[in-house]
């Protein structure tokens, strides 16, 4: 039997918004249902209600923004959240010494109060590293959600600081194959720290029923109202198919430009397209069950969590071919699933325009495709994803990193004691 851990848990932003939100949260449920103790160090937007499974409040402790510990909106991991918020590439030198100070204070009270056995940070950038900096005898892992590596690419007169405590983390979890090899050649990481462990989806609320029928065929977008995520393309192209009928659901927000422009196009739809904003995932659930179709054309990802969710939820799949996606789905061998080629990119996830035209068309044939499909069986035989769902559960990817966690318990003690050998 495993000793119960007291776990710190770190995000640097909203635990109840977007994908390393849902995983935090999963994370915390999972630990809690096996014994372990949680604690979780989070950014909030001061005054705002926080909604945090399997957390007791006396165990949360948040720094606040646009209050008491920093003025500006929460600092996104991406640089379009679907919250207010401040980018990174935004804050100068006094920014980041501000940003770090807050976390600073929240960081050492949670763990003077709590006395953690093992920190486990999310996202590969600056709180992760101060962390390492702040607690370096604590055992410490931290799972990459990809939007970290964008920021490091994009933001590098950060990298120095960044790397000078994530390089001392004791090990590192990946979505995929392909995100490892790219931690280890932009971090220095050896390879032999960077596990592979996926991501999930909770089988208990994602769950496939019958469908309603489908005249209109129901269409499913979930996730941020942005470019990055391919939604304006996503819409021209839904507009230029008439029959089959159709309807969409827009599940998720964003802010400033690129979602008004958004908004915009879903309004020239003529009534075939229904916007939600944020919703929780309860609600996501209940609308991918009445769903035929989910599409996600993004640009940049790691592993969506959305993808497992829609698979889970008997829907019809397009999405980009991107690596973590290929890498997921490329061994199943279902028309349910349609890989749209993903366009040539400058900056990561930006589109050339001479591209542009040629990703739209490839998305409305993938779009028509599934739309025709849709009508004649509106719910596919999910025996040929059955094996990577049960592969893919919360359960399934805890069980990966309770083996990280006694990876970093291992080579802590190893260290420590080697330290005592040579004093």
């Amino acid at each position: 039997m495993r000793k119960p851990l007291k776990i710190l848990h770190i995000l640097s932003q909203r635990p109840d918004a977007t994908g390393s939100g849902v995983c935090l949260q999963a994370m915390m449920r999972e630990a809690a249902a096996r014994g372990h103790r949680n604690f979780l160090v989070a950014g909030v937007r001061s005054g705002d209600a926080t909604r945090v499974e399997c957390a007791d409040p006396e165990h949360c402790r948040f720094v606040k923004f646009s209050g008491e510990d920093m003025a500006c909106d929460i600092v996104g991991m991406s640089d379009v959240m679907p919250y207010d918020s401040t980018r990174f590439c935004d804050l100068n030198p006094a920014d980041v010494e501000r940003y770090e100070a807050a976390f600073t204070r929240v960081l050492t009270a949670a763990v003077e109060r709590f006395r953690p056995d093992i920190i486990h940070s999310h996202h590969l950038w600056l709180v992760s590293s101060l962390a390492r900096r702040l607690f370096p005898r604590i055992p410490m892992v931290t799972a990459c959600h990809g939007s970290d590596l964008r920021q490091f690419q994009n933001c590098s007169h950060l990298c120095r600081r960044v790397l000078s405590g994530c390089r001392r983390i004791d090990a590192v979890m990946a979505l995929s194959q392909v995100q490892k090899e790219e931690i280890t050649q932009l971090y220095g990481f050896p390879p032999k720290r960077v596990f592979v462990t996926g991501a999930g989806y909770n089988d208990t609320l994602f769950t496939s029923a019958a469908k309603p029928d489908p005249d209109p065929v129901q269409i499913v977008y979930a996730g941020k109202l942005c470019n990055a995520k391919g939604v304006p393309w996503l819409l021209r192209a839904l507009g230029r198919i008439d029959a089959p009928a159709w309807h969409l659901h827009l599940l998720g927000d964003g802010s400033g430009p690129e979602r008004d422009a958004c908004l915009t196009l879903a309004e020239a739809l003529a009534g075939r397209a229904t916007v939600y904003g944020a919703v929780p995932q309860n609600l996501l659930a209940e609308r991918m069950r009445r769903a035929h179709v989910f599409v996600l054309p993004s640009f940049f990802e790691g592993l969506p969590l959305v993808v497992l969710e829609a698979l889970a939820s008997g829907c019809r799949i397009v999405v980009t071919d991107l690596p973590g996606v290929s890498e997921l789905l490329g061994e199943i061998r279902s028309d349910a699933i349609h890989l749209v080629e993903t366009p040539g990119l400058h900056h990561l996830d930006q589109p050339f325009a001479e591209d542009e035209a040629a990703f739209e068309a490839a998305l409305e044939t993938a779009l028509r495709s599934q739309l025709k499909a849709a009508r004649r069986q509106p719910r596919p035989d999910p025996a040929a994803f059955e094996q990577t769902l049960r592969d893919y559960t919360w359960s399934g990817i805890f069980d990966r990193v309770l083996q990280v966690y006694d990876s970093a318990l291992t080579s802590t003690r190893e260290r420590k004691h080697y330290k005592e050998i040579v004093s």
